[in-house]
């Protein structure tokens, strides 16, 4: 048998592209003892990568040169040398952008849950993309009916679902977003109230004032940067900031700067907390539990863009940095 890999051959220097990667072959080993080769499905394309792929800025080790792109997949375990785990069990986890992986149980992070909804769904509902939506926002962000939300990426993998969930919560939301298309998908599908193009606005703190006259209890975040530089004036007395990303910043060297805050955070008594998903991971069956019967009662929605084909997957990281998908991006391997 032989494996397939997209592997990192480049350093990049911000958000990577297709010619830092390259497509390789070689030959399947035998399993060890304590192994299990995981057959992938479906291929996670996400923001993180970039952080993976050069390292600036990011909380974890970067990926090696010449070793297989670090991605979150999910896959059918086709043979199994450890007992924790059988043969024709689907799992979720650290198997990388490759056809197969020799996969240990440490790379595992869920037990596929047998589900009416599509495998698919475990890398975007049930996914580190939903996952952070349900955790982040309700953990930090502390939702009360009432409450008035800001989300930034309304409509990205993360965003479309925080939306809804604050509005099962009883809050009003409104979304940042790039397009009048996606505006009219957040509003529709998502549960905004309000939308705002950032990139149609000059003035775009007067935009966000214009959108949330009364002012905002939660702002939450994926992006960073000139957004939350206009989002965090909004915030009312006691506010909370869930930092869940910083899309907006090409590069941190050098860091970048902008406006100080530390006024707008003691004078409102904001709580600005940071979350990473995989702090959380005892956590992850539960919430997928919660979220699939979300799904289930059609009380939320998911939408995916899928790719056919593992060349197709560094394009795919670049067409998500330039925000040209329609919903979780990721790469099929299957017919």
């Amino acid at each position: 048998m032989e494996n397939r890999q997209i592997r990192l051959v480049e350093r990049p220097n911000g958000i990577p592209q297709p010619h830092h990667f390259a497509l390789v072959t070689e030959p399947l080993l035998p399993l060890g003892d304590g192994q299990m080769l995981v057959r992938n499905h479906f291929l996670s394309v996400d923001p993180a990568q970039r952080g993976w792929a050069n390292s600036e800025g990011n909380y974890s080790a970067p990926v090696p040169l010449n070793a297989p792109m670090r991605a979150l997949a999910v896959g059918e375990i086709i043979e199994s040398r450890t007992p924790e785990f059988q043969q024709g069990e689907f799992v979720y986890g650290w198997f990388g952008w490759q056809s197969y992986c020799v996969a240990t149980p440490e790379t595992v992070l869920r037990r596929v849950a047998p589900s009416p909804l599509p495998l698919s769904a475990n890398l975007s509902l049930l996914g580190i993309n939903g996952l952070t939506a349900y955790l982040a926002f309700n953990r930090l962000g502390d939702p009360k009916p009432g409450n008035h939300v800001l989300v930034s990426t309304a409509a990205g993998s993360v965003g479309s679902f925080v939306g809804q969930l604050a509005r099962l919560a009883g809050c009003r939301a409104v979304g940042l977003t790039s397009s009048a298309e996606k505006m009219k998908i957040a509003r529709e599908r998502y549960g905004y109230e309000d939308m705002i193009d950032y990139r149609e606005e000059a003035n775009l703190p007067a935009a966000v004032q214009r959108a949330c006259p009364e002012g905002n209890d939660i702002f939450f975040d994926n992006t960073g940067g000139f957004i939350a530089d206009a989002a965090i004036r909004s915030l009312r007395l006691f506010g909370r900031v869930v930092q869940c990303g910083t899309a907006a910043n090409a590069s941190w060297s050098p860091a970048p700067t902008g406006p100080r805050v530390e006024r707008e955070v003691l004078t409102r008594r904001l709580r600005w907390s940071g979350f990473v998903v995989f702090d959380h991971i005892a956590e992850f069956p539960e919430a997928a539990a919660a979220l699939t019967q979300l799904a289930l009662r059609k009380d939320i929605v998911f939408d995916e863009e899928i790719l056919q084909g593992l060349e197709n997957a560094p394009a795919a990281l670049t067409m998500l940095y330039a925000g040209a998908n329609r919903g979780k991006l990721m790469i099929s391997l299957i017919d």
